[in-house]
């Protein structure tokens, strides 16, 4: 193909392509509470080379992608299509080409703007990244034609795997609790006397003591296997039911793995002591990955073995420049690319115009809580409740002032009894700003201040003064490790309930939080505010006197700071 066939081929998708850039880079995330970028290729590749965010498997996710893209187009230029059947070969009489045509392309150009400005209202930067990819597929697919559509198909659709998603930190608890329950169950097997308290593992003879992270649940190194066991299946199996198979494989595997991983290690510690335990449990971290990769490549050969299938099939080229689709540089027909293209660089200006008629729109005013005078923060909480509570100030401390949106609002105080000081309950409001990421799960913060979750629950807290109301709450078990005057090493229970306070309801779990506030983002247009109100107290004497006295230091401020629900 000459410099001029290229060009009435690729310049509409070029154009496109930086149209695309232009959006995504300036007007491509809403969110910029924790990463303040506008960009959402900042955003997204920020995460990857984060190592809080535990998402450095996008780099390689990404690597394989590109691979993947270069390995089908060596492939279709030798005659073979990936993944086809033979009814999908499109065998067409000799001299024509069906090419791939315009349209298709175009809608999902389209459809990936649309996807963006969906993510942008809601303040949903993964929908905008999923937008992304469909619309960097329509540009492969306009300059390409079919060619170029069939081999970005999957490896656009492999990068899933690289979004962050918060979802694994609440299906990694429940793996984690899973891998503790499974290992002790068979240290006890061998005869292990090992003892398991939520999610410590402690020797009856005091010879270590182990807190499982949440990096031993696998739910990491599941989506890095998970990546690695799909691009196994399609490399080797045309049918998708194999692929999948395998797919859904790895998580068995996964789990499996790691509750050898800490069998292992208590193996180790009990008869070796803690410190070859812990040596066991860093190095097995990689062997567990081996041995789960293993697994899945010899299901592989074993379903080779049986059906002998194989990833790419014969097919006729389809590289002939197409007429109907502008690549001929002799045909006198006008090239429909450049139609498209202007359709969607006028689309994308359009987004553009809209996402930043979203960033002007005003907070609303509805807020459940009670707010101060100009607006900006919760109500302060009261100082004295009755002559049985005296509260003390909590200051927001800088780190979080630094990491939260500025338009972020606080209130809190830390109420002791006046009869016994060791009684203390712990209340704080956090109001959010127009980013929806000023506030977010407890689950999140709790474990880097130095708490082990244990357990959760759902409670209902009554609503003083106001009959047949309730507050729906989720309440976590927590403990954290406490030196006595002695020198002890202790552990000390606490209960931690939070809820989140809408325009017009009351929910008591995130997901909720997110459902309702994408909502009535998408209604009205306009941001509302919500509070994250959490309580939080000792636990020592038990859950029910715990809950108890939280219901008591309620009864007492929440018709202060949260307005009557709804009976």
């Amino acid at each position: 193909m000459n410099t001029r066939a290229m060009f009435r081929s690729w310049g509409p998708s070029l154009a496109c392509a930086a149209a695309g850039i232009g959006l995504f880079q300036w007007f491509g995330n809403a969110t910029r509470g924790y990463i303040p970028t506008r960009s959402l290729f900042w955003w997204w590749g920020d995460q990857w080379i984060d190592p809080a965010d535990e998402n450095q498997h996008g780099l390689l996710v990404l690597a394989l992608a590109l691979w993947l893209l270069w390995r089908n187009l060596r492939e279709s230029a030798k005659g073979q299509v990936p993944g086809a059947k033979n009814s999908e070969l499109n065998i067409e009489p000799a001299g024509q080409n069906p090419g791939l045509g315009v349209w298709p392309p175009a809608l999902a150009m389209l459809g990936g703007l649309a996807l963006h400005l969906l993510g942008y209202a809601v303040q949903q930067t993964r929908i905008s990244i999923v937008g992304l990819l469909l619309f960097t597929w329509g540009v492969l697919a306009l300059g390409g034609g079919r060619r170029w559509g069939r081999a970005a198909a999957f490896p656009l659709v492999f990068l899933v795997f690289a979004v962050p998603l918060d979802v694994l930190d609440t299906l990694g608890f429940y793996l984690r609790m899973g891998v503790i329950k499974l290992a002790v169950a068979g240290a006890h097997g061998v005869g292990l006397a090992v003892v398991r308290n939520g999610t410590q593992l402690l020797s009856p003879h005091g010879g270590y003591q182990y807190d499982v992270a949440a990096a031993c649940s696998g739910v990491r190194s599941l989506m890095a296997l998970a990546a690695l066991s799909l691009l196994v299946g399609y490399l080797n199996f045309r049918s998708w039911g194999i692929r999948l198979l395998l797919l859904v494989l790895c998580a068995p595997y996964a789990f499996a793995g790691n509750v050898l991983r800490i069998f292992a290690v208590i193996v180790a510690a009990e008869w070796f002591g803690q410190r070859t335990g812990l040596t066991v449990h860093d190095w097995f971290g990689f062997l567990v990955f081996v041995v789960v990769l293993g697994l899945q490549l010899a299901t592989v050969a074993f379903l080779r073995s049986r059906i002998g299938d194989r990833g790419f099939r014969k097919a006729p080229p389809d590289d002939a420049p197409s007429v109907s689709s502008g690549d001929n540089p002799k045909s006198q027909i006008p090239n429909p690319k450049w139609p498209v293209a202007g359709l969607v660089v006028l689309a994308a200006v359009a987004v553009a115009f809209a996402a930043r008629w979203i960033d002007a729109r005003q907070l609303s005013p509805d807020v459940g809580v009670y707010l101060t005078a100009d607006g900006r923060e919760p109500a302060p909480l009261p100082t004295f409740l009755g002559t049985d509570w005296i509260g003390q100030k909590v200051p927001v401390s800088a780190v979080e002032r630094a990491t939260l949106p500025p338009d972020t609002g606080y209130s809190r105080e830390n109420y002791v009894a006046v009869e016994d000081r060791r009684e203390q309950v712990f209340v704080s409001i956090v109001l959010s700003g127009r980013d929806r990421t000023s506030i977010h799960r407890p689950e999140l913060c709790l474990v880097g201040q130095g708490w082990t979750i244990e357990g959760r629950f759902r409670h209902v807290f009554a609503y003083p003064g106001a009959a047949g109301a309730v507050v729906p709450a989720t309440v976590l078990r927590v403990q954290h490790e406490a030196v006595t005057a002695r020198g002890e090493r202790v552990r000390v229970p606490s209960l931690v309930a939070y809820w989140f306070v809408g325009r017009d309801r009351v929910v008591a779990t995130h997901w909720q939080r997110m459902l309702w506030g994408a909502l009535d983002q998408l209604r009205h247009l306009q941001s509302h505010r919500w509070a994250y109100v959490l309580v939080q107290t000792g636990a020592a004497d038990g859950d029910a006197a715990a809950l108890a006295r939280l219901q008591t230091v309620l009864d007492q401020t929440l018709p202060g700071f949260e307005k009557p629900p709804s009976p």
